[in-house]
């Protein structure tokens, strides 16, 4: 699976209901788990942004539907990294040479 780092900030709308937000998280957990992902990590941020998950996908297309889904739920905005592991990573830089 491929891994992914969300960014996010909430919107007006969810910062209203910031109360509400774990039942959301797990809705958001089941909604990607039935896509075949997993969430592997959910901070509480300081600063730029409000939240940063990382999570797993079967490919991009999943991630893309996923970020859609939570977008149009209007609680949040965010921005997705697709995240290579260190074994990707010295296979990209050992290309290089």
């Amino acid at each position: 699976m491929t891994t992914y780092v969300m960014l996010a900030n909430w919107t007006d709308q969810g910062i209203r209901n910031a109360p509400d937000s774990a039942a959301r998280l797990d809705k958001a957990k089941k909604a990607l788990s039935d896509m075949g992902g997993i969430f592997r990590s959910v901070f509480l941020t300081m600063g730029e942004f409000d939240l940063v998950i990382i999570y797993e996908a079967p490919d991009d297309a999943v991630a893309a539907r996923f970020s859609l889904q939570l977008g149009m739920l209007g609680n949040i905005r965010s921005r997705t990294m697709k995240a290579f592991p260190e074994a990707a990573y010295q296979e990209i830089i050992g290309s290089l040479a």
